[in-house]
């Protein structure tokens, strides 16, 4: 990959979307991981206005402040990029205090987890309108793509992908080039929507270089049956998470009504 090109072509991008859409610049949530570091970094090198969202609930110290690091590293870089931190914790847990907390444990602490994304996106949304800023997603094309690792109207719900087109490991290349602080370069990626400190390996069960293999298996057309051992294992994991994850990939369906009805 010509990192300097794409970093050049992604940033040129940004820019002639939002001067198209007649916006002011962008709004990114910053968790602390490689995706809203490089996210961020490339929104702020196209010169226009950056905001920069930290939303914590209940989460992990290691997450908050290798945020706030990287907050005040893009801010001491580019004079157009400002921070705000939004603690959404006690809307989540006044949230809690209105729904049912019934059920499997294991369940409720899903649909709490993708609650804190939607809480996140709301936040997002709210800060644009406000400051006439599209929503720039972190994603990238495992996650967008291939295993579906992300919340619908969460951390999914955003205006504009920049780095939906590269592979984790690609995005760790830009994040070299971008000068990521190194504390993000060297932490396990996670998602922080369970207020601890595991990495997205631990949920999934492969890694992301894993993935990646098992995405270019699929896409050849490869079967289950023509690997053995942790590759077998991989592959069965990617594939368990994308059929399972195919309504966040696809279009929403729409009923069509037939013509001789209407």
């Amino acid at each position: 990959m010509k990192v300097e090109k794409v970093t050049s072509h992604v940033v040129n991008w940004l820019k002639d979307y939002a001067t198209n859409a007649n916006v002011n610049g962008f709004v990114v949530g910053i968790s602390g991981g490689i995706d809203s570091a490089v996210t961020s970094t490339l929104c702020a090198k196209t010169g226009l206005d950056v905001l920069c969202v930290e939303m914590p609930i209940h989460q992990a110290k290691s997450h908050v402040t290798r945020a706030q690091e990287h907050i005040a590293q893009l801010k001491k870089r580019f004079t157009n990029v400002t921070a705000i931190n939004v603690d959404l914790t006690p809307v989540f847990e006044e949230f809690k205090t209105e729904v049912s907390l019934e059920g499997k444990p294991e369940i409720v602490d899903m649909a709490l987890a993708n609650t804190r994304a939607r809480l996140r996106m709301t936040t997002l949304y709210y800060h644009a309108g406000l400051l006439g800023l599209l929503v720039a997603g972190t994603g990238n094309k495992v996650e967008d793509f291939g295993v579906g690792f992300f919340t619908k109207y969460g951390d999914g719900g955003v205006d504009l992908s920049p780095i939906a087109d590269l592979l984790k490991s690609e995005v760790y290349r830009l994040g070299n080039y971008l000068q990521v602080p190194n504390t993000i370069m060297v932490a396990a990626p996670s998602d922080g929507l369970f207020g601890d400190a595991r990495s997205d390996e631990d949920q999934i069960g492969a890694n992301y270089d894993e993935l990646e293999w098992a995405m270019h298996m699929d896409f050849q057309g490869k079967t289950i049956k023509e690997f053995e051992g942790r590759q077998k294992e991989v592959f069965k994991i990617f594939k368990r998470y994308n059929t399972a994850n195919k309504h966040k990939m696809t279009p929403i369906p729409i009923c069509k009504i037939p013509k001789d009805f209407m």
